[in-house]
């Protein structure tokens, strides 16, 4: 498990990079969680962030699948991370 969650945690902050990077995308972030730009590296310390930073990646189809792409991953493995982040358990539904 602590393998997950530390994987899932460098999918997350190579997330926050990716949403830092395009001023758009940064400004519907920030929006979006109320956070100002002085205050990001505070609240990346705090239980449930890097989560969230993956829920707001998942939230729209086009930053989800750019993201996707960028880190050379499928959509479906940033839900997962994100539910390993949140300490949920993950287990695939079978018919």
């Amino acid at each position: 498990m602590a393998g997950r969650q530390e994987a899932a945690r460098e999918l997350a902050i190579v997330a926050l990079a990716f949403i830092a990077r395009d001023t758009e995308e940064l400004s519907r972030f920030l929006a979006l969680t109320g956070l100002d730009p002085g205050s990001i590296r505070l609240a990346a310390e705090e239980p449930g962030f890097l989560a969230g930073v993956l829920a707001y990646i998942s939230g729209n189809e086009r930053t989800l699948l750019a993201f996707a792409a960028h880190a050379s991953v499928a959509p479906e493995e940033i839900e997962k991370a994100r539910l390993v982040l949140a300490g949920a358990d993950w287990e695939r539904d079978l018919p």
